[in-house]
């Protein structure tokens, strides 16, 4: 895939930080995920959560589930947390919303990310719309520190 210059300014900040870690990730345009055979079900969204003013995590949640709120409270030790509108997100990691990602956040919140994601190759946000990031899920839960815990649910049908 080719991937131009605006899109490849905007995802260096996620490619860098893995690097940085040595995970080996692979940019990939949405539209060629079932041309190259990738599982949907393996993409992981990332969640920037408020617990208080100023103060923010992060949960990858498989797609097809939902957070299971007082599972991911219970986790992070608190008993608030808040999803920010769009502008309070982007001021939290530097990406927009459907693009975000722990990788190269302007800053390092925690990250909580759900049992399920542990194992396999998965998907997140690259931080431009329209790409992920292809990436082993181990190293990237190792490399960002992430703590595992049961905070999902199946979506309802």
């Amino acid at each position: 895939m080719t991937v131009d210059q605006s899109t490849a300014e905007q995802t260096s900040r996620a490619l860098a930080q893995a690097r940085e870690y040595g995970i080996d990730a692979e940019l990939i345009s949405f539209d060629d995920y079932d041309s190259r055979g990738l599982d949907w079900d393996d993409v992981v969204r990332s969640l920037v959560l408020r617990r208080k003013a100023g103060e923010y995590l992060f949960a990858l949640v498989p797609m097809g589930r939902r957070i299971a709120w007082p599972r991911l409270r219970a986790a992070a030790g608190t008993n608030k947390l808040h999803l920010p509108d769009e502008d309070e997100a982007f001021e939290a990691t530097g990406y927009r919303r459907g693009t975000i990602s722990p990788l190269g956040s302007t800053r390092a919140w925690p990250v909580y990310a759900d049992i399920l994601v542990p194992g396999r190759r998965i998907g997140i946000g690259s931080g431009v719309a329209g790409y992920g990031l292809w990436l082993d899920a181990d190293a990237l839960l190792s490399g960002l520190d992430a703590e595992l815990a049961d905070i999902s649910d199946p979506a309802p049908a």
